[in-house]
């Protein structure tokens, strides 16, 4: 390993006397790429905070940065550039070990923070009204950078996260891929030493999260970066890792090269529960002829779905799959009632009566919403409310306490938690818990309202494969045991395969085909397949 840059020494954590990181030790050299795998709710982005500096401080042990400082200006270099000139004003460079949580000097722990940058899962943090360009000039104003040469300092960055094509578009215009490359963009705009990445492409299509690996590696090269990435997914961490680390219940039980990490992480990964074959029951959604436009300055008119027709019936776990921008999230949308389509006919049966989803009011569309639950994957829970509250009355179901709970531990068994975990959580704040877990609180959040009809907009975006399997039988049972009807919009292929009975295949806003699972996989195209295979081990 390269010189080491940070050292993480019998670090433990604490969450309301409750220890979620236990004893951790080990170090990160200069410009390695650290992967860190676990289930959800293991403790890696509790571990990602502490050694960036963010939120509240450990509860015992130390995270020491070995950097060089100048005493000429604000610059810290790693601390193998000790000796060396300062890139800044030209002082000599003089090494320097900085306790994160115990240095006294705020000044240098600012100075630190300074170099080193963060991506959060889920959170672009751009400005969504400004141009991809202006969106990395307000990154290098942030950091005083001179104003003369800041276009072509934009402009190389933009060339470096491969989005040259991009440059003038609006921020809010940009696929997820293009949004998290921008973001990436701003964060090396700082000249990090050290780069955070808490599930970057968990959200994303598998062939764009491939391309934001390529970029994320060819950064580290470029700027001799250490990055520490987390993940629950197998193949992110072979992609750009250099060593790995496996955390379980907050413990190391792994350091090593990758392909063994991830040997050691996979075992236990079983899915041999069965189901019956499902009966269903009348159909339950009707769309005849449906289209959706938009008009765009850069783009003109655009045809989000254009002339779809389908029917699902009752029980029936109907997918919804294609590539980013073939119209799957727009189309979810519209059968939710939030989008309301510029033509076309789709009815949503309520009891005996069919319901008109294109007529707003109480009577027609707002009728068939009460029964239909979305978790899409930008989903909120309520920050400062516990999960008790999120599930309850932070959503209008005001139970007596002990119906309440009891409501709430069946809801969250649903979701995929154990019956041991569930009453673990109950009065955890959404902090406190992982984005794994946060995610499935909110599938149980929609679950609870006990709709008729639920519709999964990328379900298994940040869910480890055990979980996944967890949250595949619980929707599997909740079909059996509550005649829940499911609409799934995802690109995770195994999932699909696992658990939809028929899909409708989207491209350029047209269902191409729709039939039986496997009929409909076996048409994709070489492309498809590539961008819509959920990576594995």
């Amino acid at each position: 390993m390269k010189a080491p840059l940070i050292t993480v020494d019998n670090l433990s954590m604490d969450f309301d006397g409750e220890r979620v990181l236990r004893n951790i030790s080990f170090e990160i050299g200069e410009g390695e790429i650290l992967g860190i795998i676990g289930r959800s709710g293991a403790g890696k982005t509790v571990l990602m905070h502490l050694i960036r500096g963010v939120e509240q401080p450990p509860t015992s042990g130390r995270i020491i940065y070995h950097v060089a400082a100048c005493g000429g200006c604000d610059y810290l270099g790693v601390g193998s550039s000790a000796g060396k000139p300062c890139p800044h004003c030209g002082a000599i460079l003089t090494a320097l070990d900085i306790d994160l949580w115990n240095e006294k000097d705020e000044n240098l722990t600012r100075r630190l923070m300074r170099r080193t940058a963060i991506m959060f899962q889920r959170t672009f943090a751009l400005y969504g009204d400004d141009r991809v360009i202006e969106n990395v000039l307000h990154a290098l104003d942030d950091i005083d950078y001179p104003p003369d040469n800041a276009i072509n300092r934009a402009a190389d960055l933009i060339d470096q996260v491969k989005l040259s094509h991009r440059m003038m578009h609006i921020a809010r215009d940009l696929s997820g891929g293009e949004k998290q490359r921008v973001v990436l963009a701003r964060q090396l705009a700082k000249e990090p030493f050290m780069l955070f990445a808490d599930e970057p492409t968990g959200t994303l299509d598998p062939g764009t999260a491939q391309v934001v690996h390529a970029v994320l590696t060819d950064a580290a090269k470029a700027n001799n970066m250490g990055i520490v990435v987390t993940s629950h997914f197998s193949q992110v961490i072979e992609d750009v890792a250099d060593r790995a680390m496996l955390l379980v219940d907050g413990s190391i039980a792994k350091i090593g090269t990758p392909k063994d990490v991830i040997e050691e992480f996979m075992k236990g990964c079983d899915d041999t529960e069965t189901f019956e074959e499902t009966k269903f029951g009348d159909k339950v959604i009707v769309a005849r002829d449906l289209f959706k436009r938009y008009i765009s300055v850069d783009r003109g008119v655009v045809k989000a779905v254009n002339g779809v027709s389908f029917e699902v019936y009752t029980k029936e776990i109907f997918g919804i799959i294609g590539k980013s921008g073939a119209g799957k999230t727009t189309l979810s949308g519209i059968i939710a009632g939030l989008i309301e389509p510029t033509s076309g006919e789709i009815n949503i049966r309520i009891g005996d009566e069919w319901v008109d989803m294109t007529k707003p009011g109480i009577e027609q569309r707002g009728r068939a919403t009460a029964y239909i639950g979305l978790l899409h994957q930008e989903y909120d829970l309520f920050p400062h409310r516990t999960v008790l509250d999120n599930l309850t009355d932070a959503i209008g179901l005001e139970f007596p306490k002990e119906l309440a709970m009891r409501k709430a531990l069946v809801t969250l068994k649903m979701a995929g938690f154990t019956d041991e975990k569930s009453q673990e959580i109950l009065d955890r704040m959404p902090s406190q818990l992982s984005e794994g877990e946060r995610h499935r609180v909110a599938l149980a959040q929609v679950l609870i309202r006990e709709p008729r009809i639920v519709i999964l907009d990328e379900p298994t975006g940040t869910m480890d494969p055990i979980t996944k399997i967890d949250v595949k039988h619980s929707i599997m049972h909740s079909r059996e045991e509550m005649d829940e009807t499911f609409i799934v919009v995802s690109h995770d292929m195994d999932f699909v395969r696992d658990i939809c009975d028929r899909l409708a295949l989207m491209r350029g806003g047209k269902i191409i085909q729709i039939g039986k699972t496997a009929d409909v996989l076996a048409i994709l195209t070489e492309d498809e397949k590539k961008v819509m295979s959920q990576p594995t081990a």
